[in-house]
């Protein structure tokens, strides 16, 4: 028995042995640094495995009873070579941003240090950093110096957390206690084209999909001001209470971005809470040439942010920023002695004011990132790919079997093929997306625009270029077609 419990002591410090950390490190960085390289030079040509899901799930069958492989250099060559390859500047696909090295450095130390966000006794240096980068955004945003905010789990839990301080602070009542059984039903106007989490976040809040009063948009996908007004009437003489409108910027499918000033007065007018959810575009507001887009945005009582999309971070991080510093422990109510004071607002307990009670350094890597680089790196940046979708356009308006469906606002822009063939359009670019997709040298996905199916790009990586856009332009005109 003695024998045994050394034997497990051994493996257990042999697990925690500084120098095999240290082998294991170095395996694992030249591998990334290989795999950066060889993307760098073009050795890498397909952007994502052709692989069904029921053969993913095969090929990474384990019962877990013994170990299967001798080292992590050896398992984590297989992840990356079966893994979507951001980096690659074929890949424009979602809104996903390839993520700087240093910010993916910080995320590994994260995970090695696990300092949790929860009160700051459990992470004190990435709670401060936290809170430095919540400065600087709401500074970014035009909010005063009572704004106040958060990092979260991606946009989706953004959303939901300051639409959940509206309906705390504009449904009249102590919603947190009281819940909505006895309320008059509640509800939000959003754009048509609202990201999915909003419903979600309707569907969460209880006031469900009736409570989602969806406007609207006018040819560029934008909130209809009129159909807003209309709308909000219609809620009202159905003996409902708006408590808030949001406002895009950018939206999804479009990259278009709601006329946010315009909105600010409305909800001025009616009391409403204007929430903005910025998760993609309020990156613009770095841009000196693009920050127009968001114009009015200081006048919002939320805004989200994601980092992960166009600051280059790797997921998740979002912050969510409140013009009044106090709204942001509006969205929760909780207590629990072996973690918070009995009376604590304090800022740098964040559980009290997120969703998640605890929480990875989220703040380390966009702070040590804007620490390297500074800020001017970034607006460089947005300025760059927006520029660069704007040529794009301007390639595809150009080509007589290309249309675009409008004019990119942001990164995003949508166009469709249009084949010297009688055709069904959509099936065209379902098909067109299917291709691509199975070929692998380019991820691009499509969008459903009023009945009209597109194809829809996010330029978002800083090594692609115009000849790679040129390329797939060709590579779409190469294909043949069934229709």
């Amino acid at each position: 028995m003695l024998n045994q419990t050394k034997l497990d002591e051994d493996k257990i410090t042999n697990v925690f042995d500084s120098e095999n950390f240290r082998t294991q490190g170095h395996q694992i960085i030249d591998l990334l640094a290989d795999y950066l390289k060889d993307i760098s030079e073009n050795k890498i040509t397909k952007v994502l495995p052709s692989i069904c899901p029921d053969k993913m799930l095969e090929n990474w069958a384990n019962d877990f009873k013994n170990p299967t492989v001798n080292n992590i250099e050896e398992i984590i060559k297989d992840v990356v070579s079966q893994s979507n390859h951001l980096h690659h500047p074929h890949y424009i696909g979602r809104q996903v941003s390839p993520p700087l090295p240093a910010a993916a450095l910080c995320d590994f130390v994260s995970s090695f240090l696990n300092n949790g966000s929860a009160i700051f006794e459990m992470g004190p240096v990435n709670t401060a950093m936290e809170k430095n980068i919540i400065n600087w955004m709401a500074n970014l945003v035009g909010f005063g110096i009572d704004s106040d905010g958060f990092l979260t789990s991606g946009g989706t839990l953004g959303n939901l957390t300051a639409l959940l301080a509206a309906r705390q602070i504009k449904s009249g009542e102590n919603t947190l206690k009281t819940g909505l059984a006895n309320h008059i039903p509640l509800c939000m106007l959003v754009s048509e084209q609202s990201h999915y989490s909003i419903k979600k976040a309707a569907q969460i809040m209880g006031i469900g999909d009736d409570g989602v009063i969806k406007v609207s948009v006018d040819e560029n996908y934008c909130i209809d001001i009129n159909a807003l007004k209309s709308s909000y009437e219609k809620a009202v003489n159905e003996g409902k209470k708006v408590i808030s409108v949001v406002a895009n910027a950018c939206s999804t499918s479009t990259g278009s971005y709601d006329p946010i000033d315009v909105i600010a007065d409305f909800c001025e007018e009616h009391d409403l809470w204007l929430h903005v959810d910025g998760a993609h575009g309020a990156s613009a507001l770095l841009s000196e040439k693009y920050k127009y887009l968001l114009k009015g945005i200081e006048r919002a009582d939320s805004v989200i942010w994601d980092a992960h999309k166009m600051l280059l971070m790797p997921t998740l991080i979002t912050a969510v920023l409140f013009k009044n510093g106090g709204n942001s422990y509006k969205a929760f109510s909780q207590k629990a002695s072996y973690l918070f004071n009995e009376s604590s607002q304090n800022w740098y307990d964040l559980a009290l004011r997120t969703l998640e009670c605890n929480k990875g350094m989220m703040g380390l890597k966009l702070y040590t990132s804007l620490s390297m680089y500074g800020q001017d790196f970034f607006s460089d940046y947005v300025t760059k790919m927006y520029d660069l979708t704007r040529k794009f356009a301007a390639i595809v308006e150009n080509s007589d079997d290309f249309e675009l469906a409008i004019q990119p606002q942001s990164n995003i822009i949508c166009f469709r093929y249009l084949p010297k063939i009688e055709c069904n359009l959509n099936e065209i670019q379902k098909e067109i997306r299917k291709k691509i997709i199975e070929s692998g040298l380019f991820y691009i996905v499509q969008t459903d625009l009023k009945g009209t199916i597109y194809l829809r790009c996010t330029i978002i990586n800083p090594l692609t270029t115009e000849n790679d856009l040129i390329d797939l332009l060709k590579q779409i005109r190469g294909l043949v077609y069934t229709y």
